[in-house]
């Protein structure tokens, strides 16, 4: 299995930004998906999280619910996480994953596989 994230960058507070994760080696339709993030010097936390198939099961961090949207197209086997205003406390890393089973989840351990991440910076 393997996830490649990509779309990070560095972007003014207030900005938007869409970051893609691309699959590869797994059943896509039938995996949850999720993204996580770790800034300097801090653990990494939940993000999204999206159910498998058509994705109608979706979770948000309290932080980002309202701003950011996690969506998939199983076809192409990627997965999204639209970001919009965003803030100085949204710089980090973030990582996707791809879940044990077909269920949305905000615990880490239940996922498997990872991508290495893109940086976001977001400047004021």
């Amino acid at each position: 299995v393997q996830l490649q994230a990509s779309g990070g960058g560095l972007v003014q507070a207030g900005d938007s930004l869409r970051l893609s994760c691309a699959a590869s080696g797994l059943t896509f339709s039938s995996r949850a998906l999720g993204w996580f993030r770790q800034a300097p010097g801090k653990e990494r936390d939940f993000v999204a999280s999206i159910s498998r198939g058509t994705g109608t099961t979706t979770y948000y961090a309290d932080s980002v619910k309202g701003r950011f949207t996690i969506s998939r197209d199983n076809p192409r086997n990627t997965f999204y996480l639209q970001m919009n205003m965003l803030k100085t406390e949204d710089t980090a890393v973030y990582y996707c994953a791809a879940d044990t089973d077909g269920l949305a989840s905000r615990n880490p351990n239940r996922y498997d596989s990872w991508g290495r991440g893109t940086l976001v910076t977001v400047s004021s």
